[in-house]
């Protein structure tokens, strides 16, 4: 097992990684001190690792509540966080209870809010059973849900106690949410890390056919560069926003199709391409970068243009409720280079709609 911190003074915890480590009771006995906790999880992910989960608790003197919500992005939503508000009121769940979420980037984000808002703030634990939430979305504290106006727009920042991410739960995902979950591996190397990109490019197939080492590299590397910028801004009032590189043409692809039509690292892949043209086109990149992104993501079995349904009004019109909006206007998170991306406020509207439309036409062209 491998370990990094994310630094935060009195709220840092720790990022455990390692194969087989679910069933390490001695992982979660520091982090739950009243002998009781509520798991959340969802019917995709309960029937695979729910029980071995409930069995590492109580060999740490830990009794759980099972708390079971609907799989996909369309139960991120305030529905299903008041189903899990409703069960821990009525088991009469205290200040003192922590949360457990077990699952991908949906069960962390709604079960992080749940413990955010409930009786104004508990404790919780982040079980990361997908690549995109051992890699992303499970570091950090952003939780939330989505509402149908935008992705992600109602939420709070609420660190958890801890991370606990094995390696040996991505055996069991499906394909496509493998690949998805690449696309914020590639993503932090994009924007952070050239180094890192160029040891994608040449471990990009191991990460396809689920090689256990190149995962636990590719996690452990993804989950020191977002600790380290974490630890730099934990409210995103800078720094942290390049993490969103891609994620502006991203959200507006997953509002516009509806959630759960493309998955978020897809949308996040023909966003990062999107993203990379509006460099070019502004004069921080070159043709030979912009190739280079589209190549890896494209080598990665990724989508490199969003969907031929939105336009580019429409995309504008879904961007400008994102987050990274200032005084009415979208601001996007670009390349300066190939590791190194900038935010940037004022970038003219025309070259945002060539660069969607340049994505588009370079797909139908083919």
């Amino acid at each position: 097992m491998q370990s990094i911190g994310v630094e935060l003074g009195e709220r840092s915890y720790p990022i455990h990684i390692g194969s087989g480590i679910l069933d390490d009771a001695s992982l979660y006995a520091p982090h739950f001190e009243t002998g009781r906790a509520a798991i959340v999880t969802n019917t995709v992910v309960a029937p695979l690792y729910l029980e071995r989960l409930r069995r590492a608790l109580g060999a740490a003197g830990i009794k759980a509540l099972e708390i079971v919500v609907p799989d996909g992005e369309q139960a991120k939503d305030w529905r299903t966080l008041d189903k899990v508000l409703d069960a821990l009121l009525a088991a009469r769940c205290d200040r003192q209870t922590p949360l457990v979420a077990l699952g991908g980037g949906v069960v962390g984000d709604l079960a992080g809010f749940a413990a955010a808002i409930y009786q104004r703030g508990v404790p919780f634990v982040q079980v990361p059973t997908t690549l995109l939430a051992q890699v992303d979305s499970s570091v950090g504290g952003k939780t939330g849900i989505n509402h149908p106006r935008g992705k992600n727009m109602i939420g709070a920042f609420h660190q958890p106690l801890a991370v606990i991410s094995d390696v040996a739960t991505l055996a069991t995902l499906p394909a496509r949410e493998l690949r998805a979950g690449i696309a914020e591996v590639i993503k932090h190397g994009l924007a952070l890390d050239e180094a890192f990109v160029v040891w994608l490019e040449a471990n990009i197939g191991n990460l396809l056919s689920g090689d256990t080492d190149a995962l636990t590299h590719a996690v452990r590397r993804s989950c020191e560069l977002k600790a380290a910028v974490v630890a730099a801004d934990e409210r995103e009032s800078g720094r942290r926003a390049l993490l969103n590189f891609g994620h502006t043409f991203a959200h507006a692809i997953e509002t516009g199709m509806g959630y759960g039509a493309w998955l978020h690292g897809e949308a996040v892949a023909a966003g990062m391409v999107m993203a990379a043209e509006l460099s070019m086109r502004s004069g921080l990149i070159g043709e030979t970068d912009l190739r280079r992104v589209r190549e890896l993501i494209g080598r990665a079995e990724l989508p490199v243009a969003g969907p031929p349904e939105l336009s580019p009004e429409r995309y504008l019109e879904l961007m400008a409720v994102d987050k990274k909006a200032a005084r009415g206007r979208v601001r996007f998170v670009v390349l300066e280079a190939v590791g190194r991306a900038v935010l940037r406020a004022e970038v003219n509207e025309r070259l945002v709609r060539e660069a969607i439309s340049a994505a588009t036409a370079a797909v139908a062209a083919r």
